[in-house]
């Protein structure tokens, strides 16, 4: 690989990584998905947190990915911290549903305006099922 070759695969992955964190940006101010969830959490005080808990997350786990970084946490803490993650995952894509009025547009378009707890509770147990299938059956991590 030459010193041209070099310089094109950086300027190229600092391009897209740009362009990638723009997106989520946008996606997430203009939908104001954190906002609203501080609304569902009555955490109003605390939105530059998630905002800043969402740029060092998103910055800390790509130079994890970008760098090949591995570390071990005891067993405790991992399930822990999955809980959390799961916690604030959930909550986000209630939010971002919430804002989109995702459940109300499906409910009419299928049918089921009166049954929209049994479509709720629908796209909460695949969820849960599929996040069990992938972590139980497709763990990279040999338990």
């Amino acid at each position: 690989m030459n010193v041209l070759d070099a310089i094109f695969i950086i300027v190229s992955g600092f391009s897209e990584g740009l362009i990638i964190g723009a997106g989520l940006v946008a996606f997430l101010t203009i939908l104001g998905v954190i906002q609203r969830l501080t609304q569902l959490t009555r955490t109003q005080a605390y939105v530059h947190a998630y905002q800043w808990a969402v740029i060092l997350g998103s910055f800390i786990f790509t130079v994890f990915g970008q760098w090949n970084i591995h570390f071990s946490l005891p067993l405790l803490s991992t399930i822990i911290t999955g809980i959390f993650s799961g916690m604030f995952v959930g909550a986000l894509a209630a939010a971002l549903t919430e804002v989109l009025n995702v459940l109300p547009v499906l409910a009419k378009r299928t049918g089921l305006v009166d049954r929209i707890m049994w479509l709720l509770f629908a796209v909460i147990f695949g969820k849960v099922t599929g996040s069990l299938f992938q972590w139980i059956i497709f763990s990279p991590f040999p338990y």
